[in-house]
């Protein structure tokens, strides 16, 4: 039956309307504030960022943060919004001081979207401009103006304060992770010396730019030559080689942390291969070249152009009408600027090829057993019976792309259920056969050697890095028992021994199933603990049915489509920033068994009171 469509269907929304509708056009997705990406941490950046521009300009060296119970609260000592426009600013779309003015040239913020967003995103939003002891406050909910009222404080400096709480009935069950903010902060302190972040009092300061940030990144690492650091106008780029495998690349524009890279990442990648080519006279394999590389590049340009709202991946292509291409800009930078520093500094030049052509002999050592193993996968891939793909994947234009899942998951009865219940289009499925091998402290030799894992490389398209990576997240679905989270921690040994930039770029996750189904005639609930569990066997009454499933396989494909779904609970599996992966691996992976026996007992929980264990004994 054809459906009725007419004038009265046509709707338009008001500003704060649309953001509320669709808040994951401005900030992506919502979260609880586990992950750095999470919608809270978006807001928060939205305000910083014009703190930060402030600053960029010349004014105000400060940035004042405090996570409160209640909301976060940022003060800058910039100039402050002109007294007239500080409403217009924050509830008006697309208006703002950086279209065109000259106030901001290099700016993030440049589409007049991202403080209305925090706005209308917020329960309670409290902005407050001061300028030569005159003020004006404004106090908005959920983009509601609720008051605004001018005031005099004629001892306090000039800028800019703004307070908000985001709206628990979007952001739900959400919380500041202190370990992200920080990281977030330091980021900004890294890439604008002179400027001085304070969280509650914590001071985050730079004095050496991308040399000071890569050194905290590789404090705990073994580098083969010292932090190569060279500058121009507009761009710093910090590099150096360690023994991990891979490549890690941390690139900003204008202060922005572009973690899905863009196009300037991939000039840098291009350009170093280049840049060193030249200088040793020989035409090195550009894999070669990057095996262990890490750097940090940060660009600043104006009119950037970002493929999202959340600013994560640059698209900019040429640096104005008339000016070159970005690429061009970049890569001319480091064939000169690199040349340069190597031939002034033999030492570091002889370590970094010393470095090459390591990587090249082992690259070659391979190359026989990876060319059958390649084979074995093509084949394979033909009709994968441990792979069950999904329609939409990671780099593919679809607008869902970012939600694309790769299950990963033991046994046959676990995968049925996952597999009948997932959404084809965007969930995939990949099926192990027992417990994985413990490759710690083996050369990438066996992932090659071992079909599982050659499979599941070739599943996952990383063999070659990360960047055609095919799955946006990789979920380790296990039973909640003792085999399952061995099983978790063999598959977490594996990503961290080869592929450690998957893990630190946040594809890797843990899925949360329920541990207990507790019901009555007219009610149902699932509980994730123990606590839980007491929550609703309370709520539904003491003669509740209670199941407790003790693996994946015994929760029914109807029943765990609900856990897969928008309400999934996912754990990401981050490193601290502190965190040395080889000493984690060799800890927990390696053959320190008393060690390890140590720690289980000293660190030994149990969900049974100990006077009932000790009755047993």
């Amino acid at each position: 039956m054809e459906q009725e469509y007419s004038e009265e269907h046509i709707q338009s929304l008001d500003w704060k309307d649309h953001i509320r509708l669709r808040p994951g056009m401005y900030i992506g997705k919502l979260g609880d504030g586990s992950q750095n990406d999470d919608g809270i941490y978006i807001l928060l950046k939205e305000v910083v960022d014009n703190c930060v521009d402030e600053h960029v300009m010349g004014a105000g060296s400060r940035i004042e943060i405090h996570l409160e119970p209640n909301g976060v609260r940022i003060r800058d000592y910039g100039r402050g919004i002109p007294l007239g426009k500080v409403v217009a600013c924050v509830s008006q779309i697309n208006t703002g001081g950086k279209y065109g003015s000259g106030a901001f040239k290099k700016s993030v913020g440049l589409n007049g979207v991202g403080t209305k967003a925090v706005n209308a995103l917020s329960e309670e939003f409290t902005i407050a401009s001061r300028r030569q002891g005159q003020g004006v406050r404004a106090t908005f909910s959920k983009g509601i103006l609720q008051k605004e009222e001018s005031f005099k404080d004629p001892k306090a400096p000039d800028g800019t304060e703004v307070f908000f709480r985001p709206d628990e009935t979007i952001f739900r069950s959400y919380a500041f992770d202190r370990e992200i903010v920080e990281q977030m902060l330091w980021n900004y302190a890294w890439l604008n010396g002179g400027l001085e972040l304070a969280l509650n009092g914590q001071v985050f300061a730079s004095k050496d730019g991308l040399l000071d940030l890569l050194k905290n990144k590789t404090a705990l690492l073994e580098l083969r030559y010292p932090i190569i650091q060279i500058r121009g106008p507009d761009i710093e780029v910090a590099l150096s080689h360690g023994e991990q495998y891979g490549e890690e690349h941390y690139s900003f524009v204008n202060g922005q942390h572009t973690t899905m890279g863009g196009t300037h990442q991939a000039a840098l990648r291009e350009g170093l291969v280049r840049a060193i080519r030249e200088f040793y006279k020989k035409d090195y394999d550009a894999a070669d070249v990057r095996s262990g590389l890490i750097t940090s590049i940060a660009i600043r340009i104006e009119n950037p152009v970002f493929e999202s709202q959340t600013k994560t991946k640059l698209g900019t292509q040429n640096l104005g009408d008339d000016g070159p291409s970005l690429r061009t800009w970049i890569i001319d930078f480091l064939r000169q600027q690199l040349d340069n520093y190597l031939h002034m500094n033999p030492e570091t030049a002889q370590a970094l090829q010393k470095k090459i052509l390591q990587s090249e002999r082992e690259r070659k050592e391979m190359q026989g057993i990876k060319k059958l193993a390649n084979e074995r996968a093509r084949k394979a891939n033909v009709f994968n019976k441990k792979l069950r793909d999904c329609r939409v994947h990671r780099l593919s234009r679809d607008t869902d792309a970012q939600l694309s899942t790769l299950f990963i998951t033991e046994g046959d009865s676990a995968s049925g259920s996952l597999t009948k219940a997932r959404d084809v289009r965007l969930q995939a499925v990949f099926s192990l056969r027992g417990k994985p091998l413990n490759c710690f402290a083996m050369t990438k030799k066996v992932v090659y050697e071992n079909e599982e894992f050659n499979l599941l490389q070739h599943a996952l398209d990383i063999e070659d890095g990360i960047d055609n990576l095919r799955y946006q997240r990789i979920v380790l679905a296990t039973d909640a028992d003792v085999d399952g989270m061995h099983i978790r921690l063999l598959l977490m040994t594996f990503f961290l021994q080869f592929f450690p930039e998957l893990v630190k770029s946040g594809h890797l996750f843990i899925l949360k199933t329920p541990l207990f189904r507790v019901r009555t005639p007219k009610a149902l609930r699932y509980c994730y603990d123990e606590k839980e569990k007491n929550k609703a066997v309370q709520a539904l009454g003491a003669k509740s049915e209670i199941t407790r499933f003790k693996g994946l396989g015994e929760i029914s494909p109807d029943e765990f489509g609900q856990f897969i779904g928008s309400e999934m609970r996912l754990e990401p599996v981050r490193l601290s920033q502190k965190a040395a992966i080889q000493e984690i691996l060799s800890y927990f992976m390696g053959k320190n068994t008393q060690e390890r026996q140590r720690f289980i007992i000293d660190n030994l929980r149990t969900e049974e009171p100990l006077s009932v264990l000790e009755q047993a004994e």
